[in-house]
């Protein structure tokens, strides 16, 4: 019997038909950190839900076989049932929380179990010191940022103390350092604690260097073994995994140091060749502002405060032309999704000037502001209020005053393969997007705002969305991209800006920006200096770039 891992015996799941999960076997020990890899769609949120309840008690569905955690039975408990045993934290933490502020939240669960009140304090404050809240325990959950929120999550997991637990992408919303402290954690609490932790995550060049173990979900099939044998057979791989097969190394390698230690004939090979002078997306070609005329976008001394005294953009001057293609980074907190809808006329704007085309957007109603700048936020269903993909095209046509039929055209050029008469909410992460990118391109905004816009995305989808974006920029459009993810920059941007406590700490080239910086610099570039991209090595070598993560393939949308 396995005391305290999770165990999986011939487990299969099905909604209706095809099955998700088909005769799935695995078996976790206790105080193993498991990574599970799959492409986009392929079941892993619908897997990691099995093991505390939540399928089918919640979504429907069948079930066969067995599965124990610490060895008890799963099946016929509900996550009720199960919270003092399993941890669950999914994509979306604020669907999660049941009060208002961060020390209530952390404490809601030991309360529902009983937890003596001295013993609760004492596991709440070990958790805000563990993942770094202490500045944050008072406040409320709406007033934090969608990193923050990411970590009481996982915290409100932890405080019952549970044997094992599941993680459906918890870094999703993290900046790259907030999510090395997150994984170091769940890191001390395998090793320390003795904690099963299974864990999927779109951003695996995160998360492979702390796994002991990999699962791979493709087809309904599952595959397990050691992480690089795992990634090194997987459709989806990091890419030090990728840069290793197109290199010729053994294993392959899964973290920078292993791969470091193999790339010194490749740089050999790569002295007689230089990097692009700009990131140069697959299937696009090289754009760059216009220089011709005055700015579409000036903005000069933005300020955002809100109540209680938060200043989240502090003066921030931001001035771009057409064609330009920028990434947005910085810390959680650093002001940038602020920043995005002060830029667009919607959000609160405190002091300074914004002008698109010389029209400030803030002066505008609605409809005309939609001309001047389009905004796809962090949940792009946030944009999708109608019952199918067909009534939300035909009312974006109706808002853009567009002939019919416009926004399904853009969908279909983003996108094959949404169904028309799907509800948006059941589409896939990258068919939402797309749906949403679609909805804001019909009014044909010069100016293409998008907050974090890979979360849910596998690698593949990221990079298709890159080309899709590069090839908008190359149309006219100045796209700005706030993101945490360092590769998906690694592909699409050309500028990058760095907010940090909202103002403008660095401004310029991509390659020059995120080259210089130990933590926006993508895996590519901390083996090969000067080089950011898998895409850009095979290019260089005169390979064919095969399963690279620069190929280029696939759409929007992802597996």
């Amino acid at each position: 019997m396995n005391p305290g891992g999770i165990a999986f015996d011939h487990v299969s799941f099905a909604y209706t038909g095809t099955p998700v999960l088909d005769d799935v076997s695995f078996d976790l020990p206790e105080g193993e950190f498991c990574l599970l890899v799959g492409p986009t769609g392929a079941g892993k949120s619908t897997l990691l839900k099995a093991v505390n309840g939540l399928v089918p008690h919640f979504t429907g569905g069948t079930v066969t076989g067995r599965i124990t955690v610490a060895g008890r039975e799963v099946r016929g408990s509900t996550p009720a049932d199960l919270a003092d045993l399993v941890g669950y934290v999914g994509q979306d933490p604020l669907a999660g929380f049941v009060t208002d502020e961060v020390e209530r939240e952390l404490a809601y669960t030991a309360e529902q179990l009983g937890v003596d009140p001295a013993a609760m304090r004492k596991r709440v404050t070990e958790i805000v010191d563990l993942l770094g809240l202490a500045d944050v325990r008072d406040r409320d959950l709406a007033a934090l940022s969608s990193g923050q929120r990411q970590r009481v999550a996982i915290g409100a997991a932890l405080v019952a103390g549970p044997a094992a637990l599941v993680l459906d992408e918890p870094t999703s919303a993290l900046d790259p350092t907030a999510a090395d402290e997150v994984l170091s954690a769940l890191h001390r609490l395998v090793h320390d604690l003795g904690v099963t932790v299974l864990l999927a995550e779109h951003r695996l060049e995160r998360v492979a260097q702390y796994a002991d173990s990999a699962l791979l979900l493709d087809g309904g099939k599952v595959t397990a073994g050691p992480v690089g044998e795992v990634l090194g057979a997987s459709p989806i791989a990091p890419p030090v995994v990728e840069l290793g097969r197109i290199a010729g190394w053994p294993g392959p390698p899964v973290t920078i140091r292993e791969a470091r230690r193999h790339a010194a004939e490749l740089r050999r090979s790569l002295s007689e060749h230089r990097p692009p002078t700009e990131v140069s997306a697959p299937g696009r070609r090289k754009s760059a502002p216009s220089e011709a005329g005055p700015p579409l976008l000036e903005a000069r001394g933005v300020h955002v405060e809100y109540p209680g005294g938060v200043r989240a953009v502090d003066g921030v001057d931001l001035v771009a032309g057409r064609c330009e293609r920028i990434a947005l980074m910085g810390r959680n907190g650093s002001g940038k999704s602020s920043l995005l809808w002060a830029l667009q006329g919607t959000g609160k704007r405190s002091g300074g000037t914004v002008a698109i085309g010389g029209t400030d957007p803030a002066t505008r109603k609605p409809a005309e502001r939609r001309t001047l700048a389009g905004l796809v936020p962090a949940e792009p269903a946030d944009l999708l209020y109608a019952e199918t993909v067909a009534a939300e095209c035909e009312g974006a046509d109706q808002d853009g005053r567009v002939p019919p039929g416009t926004c399904a055209k853009i969908l279909a050029d983003l996108v094959e393969g949404v169904d028309e008469n799907a509800h948006p909410r059941d589409l896939s992460e990258g068919q939402r997007l797309a749906l949403a990118l679609a909805v804001t391109l019909t009014a044909a905004p010069p100016l293409l705002l998008l907050d974090e816009p890979t979360r849910g995305l596998d690698y593949p989808a990221k990079e298709a969305l890159a080309a899709r974006l590069g090839k908008l920029a190359d149309a006219g459009h100045c796209v700005v991209v706030s993101t945490h993810d360092v590769e998906f920059c690694a592909e699409f941007a050309s500028r990058v800006v760095i907010l940090s406590d909202g103002e403008v700490v660095a401004d310029g080239p991509a390659r020059q920006i995120v080259a210089a910086s130990p933590m926006f610099a993508p895996q590519v570039a901390k083996v090969l200096p000067g080089w950011l991209t898998v895409s850009e090595v095979a290019e260089a070598l005169g390979r064919s770039g095969e399963g690279a993560t620069g190929s280029g393939t696939g759409d929007v949308e992802g597996a």
